[in-house]
């Protein structure tokens, strides 16, 4: 698409804006909450948004999947932040995939030392497994997938799988703690 010397430009164009936004996120994580609330109906459609900024971050959105249940409550919490997740997937696959195009990653691949290189990344069960990591795991597979250009069809349907079920026991778990909280008070 573009030339190499221009690769290796806008890839340190996007990670000066990734951290212009990371410490955008960090210092202002009070205001995000606010702008959330006072969004009303499009609520919803503002968390999402954030779940796909986040993507592009090391910042996890599993705190964000807590509030979204504490917003929404159990079901539209879920619903809401599955949806998300999905999308922020999908954006990290994607990044994944051009890191891997401006790395020349099969070359490294060969290099990595213990066997790293080795890794069945395209196994449904790694892809599974490595996302039920809490943190950060579905991040680093997302990215993973995409550099190693798993097929999109076995990487969506993992990805789907594991943030339904993150999203259902963040929220649920997150929403009867913030109850409990609040009963406590």
């Amino acid at each position: 698409m573009f030339p190499k010397k221009h690769e290796k430009i806008w890839a340190f164009i996007g990670l000066i804006i990734a951290i212009i936004f990371i410490y955008f996120v960090a210092k202002n994580l009070c205001d995000i909450e606010a702008i959330i609330r006072h969004a009303g109906l499009a609520a919803p459609i503002v968390i999402i948004f954030l779940y796909a900024l986040f993507a592009i971050t090391p910042i996890s959105t599993d705190p964000l999947t807590v509030v979204t249940g504490a917003m929404f409550g159990p079901f539209f919490g879920v619903l809401i932040s599955w949806v998300g997740n999905c999308i922020a997937s999908l954006v990290e696959y994607y990044f994944g995939s051009h890191i891997g195009k401006i790395a020349n990653f099969k070359e490294i691949r060969k290099k990595l030392p213990f066997g790293l290189g080795n890794l069945p990344i395209n196994s449904p069960w790694f892809l599974i497994g490595g996302r039920l990591i809490p943190g950060y795991g579905g991040k680093i597979i997302s990215i993973l997938a995409g550099v190693h250009h798993v097929k999109l069809i076995l990487y969506l349907w993992t990805s789907a799988l594991t943030n339904f079920l993150g999203s259902l026991l963040l929220v649920l778990g997150g929403y009867q703690i913030i109850r409990l909280i609040h009963l406590l008070k």
